[in-house]
């Protein structure tokens, strides 16, 4: 591979280009149950332009290339399984422009969710994104490249519905920009123009994103969460369309796990509010405790646990490790809302039968549009026998998603393979156009998505 070293050390200097064993080991894998795979140079452009020569050259050559965000993405979406180059792209960390009139954001690929909450907080105070509660090193292009989620789901949806404008590498190199900078120097809107849905969800076989614009939005003086807690998973998705109805939330989190002990079988919802003053949050708390949730507590079906104010947004992520060794992956479906009890009971069979704690978790898409259900497996990384059992709990779970009508949310190979069997015929061959159109020689994230 020396050739290859010395072409890309040309792009991007000696200093960002590596064949070192122990760096390309780091590379070869994910957080997840996935087996690793080592990739053959790992490099890090700065620029659009460094990663369009590397492109050209891996298409010229037919060189696998993988593009990589902030390293923490699961079910193997950015492992190398056939080698190549593996694209690091976190030195493109540049936060270009924070238009506050126009809310929206334009940034490069490699920026971080820690790093705009934090840039947003010391620049444009009264501004906010929808931040998806992964650890802050997680890329805000990463995150709505697979559709990610937010704490502004409840009431925007998705991350990748607040895109307004990209800019991609395409596999052969050339680049592209979609929405309103397409056209002008303004990054305001995708629409009326033709959609961007060639590059988000295809897991990176596509194109690169190098910049996107996502929107902004209000960031209000007082945070805060109320919790709700039911014993009856059945009534989970009326209480669910009781606060939606509202319109008063800013997040809704109904979660039921088996550690600590106290809480098991439980059905945790978490109702985050803001406000800019003491009346606003009264009158948000009024028409959630008392018109939403009064008859519930009434009736003795629910209990109101109180309302804490805090300076930081929660983290979702932070419920799943619970076994020695620090791993766990998830299983991630988009489901209907009333899926939530049927969802919570197979999801903890699976867990118990594989000796795995369960924690199961459902954020609110829209106004109760959908809900984003996570079944998760913890695992000791020092334990083999660990992996495997969190490996097949995660298939099992893959094929429930799909069994109660789901769509599986940034699925593996596993995963993709049962959706492609599922998928209308004609979807599929429009899919493998579209992918031998942009990518004529199969370079891109190879192993993802493949049609046959």
């Amino acid at each position: 591979m020396d050739p290859l070293y010395q072409s890309l050390a040309k792009i991007v200097g000696e200093g960002h280009v590596s064949t070192q064993t122990e760096e390309l080991y780091i590379y070869s894998f994910d957080l997840g149950t996935t087996e690793p795979h080592r990739p053959d140079c790992v490099v890090a452009p700065r620029t659009m332009e460094e990663v369009q020569e590397i492109v050209r050259l891996a298409n010229r050559d037919e060189i696998p290339i993988v593009p990589l965000g902030g390293g923490l993405s699961l079910a193997g979406l950015a492992v190398p399984f056939r080698g190549g180059i593996l694209l690091d792209l976190k030195r493109m960390d540049t936060i270009i422009e924070v238009n506050e009139k126009a809310r929206y954001a334009l940034v490069e690929c490699g920026v971080s969710q820690g790093q705009l909450t934090s840039y947003l907080e010391r620049h444009h105070p009264t501004l906010m994104h929808s931040e998806p509660g992964a650890p802050p090193q997680a890329t805000v292009a990463g995150n709505l490249a697979i559709h990610g989620q937010g704490d502004l789901a409840q009431p925007y949806g998705f991350n990748s519905d607040m895109v307004n404008g990209l800019e991609v590498v395409l596999p052969t190199g050339q680049v592209c920009q979609f929405g309103s900078c397409s056209i002008s120097a303004g990054w305001f809107t995708q629409h009326p123009l033709p959609d961007l849905g060639l590059f988000l969800g295809w897991a990176g076989t596509t194109g690169i994103i190098t910049k996107v614009s996502i929107r902004l939005y209000p960031r209000k003086k007082i945070l805060g969460a109320g919790m709700f807690v039911v014993e009856d998973e059945e009534l989970v998705p009326e209480i669910i369309y009781e606060i939606t109805h509202t319109e008063m939330a800013q997040d809704v989190v109904s979660f039921s796990q088996a550690i600590p002990p106290f809480s098991s079988g439980l059905h945790h919802i978490t109702i985050n509010l803001s406000a800019d003053s003491e009346e606003e949050l009264e009158f948000k708390q009024k028409m959630i405790w008392d018109d939403a949730l009064g008859e519930y507590i009434r009736r003795g079906d629910g209990g109101l646990l109180g309302f804490a104010r805090h300076l930081q947004r929660p983290q979702v992520s932070k419920t799943s490790d619970w076994r020695k060794g620090g791993g766990f992956e998830y299983v991630g479906a988009i489901m209907p809302v009333e899926r939530y009890p049927e969802c919570y009971r197979r999801g903890r069979e699976i867990s118990e039968r594989h000796d795995i704690p369960y924690t199961v978790l459902g954020r609110v898409i829209g106004m109760s549009h959908a809900m984003m259900f996570s079944w998760t497996y913890a695992f000791n990384r020092a334990d083999p026998e660990t992996i495997r059992q969190a490996r097949e709990a995660l298939h099992e779970s893959d094929d429930l998603a799909l069994e109660l009508g789901g769509a599986i949310w940034k699925p593996g190979l596993y995963g993709q393979k049962l959706v492609m069997e599922r998928m209308d015929p004609n979807t599929l061959d429009l899919m493998k156009k579209v992918k031998q159109l942009l990518d004529p020689n199969g370079i891109m994230n190879p192993g993802n998505w493949e049609v046959a």
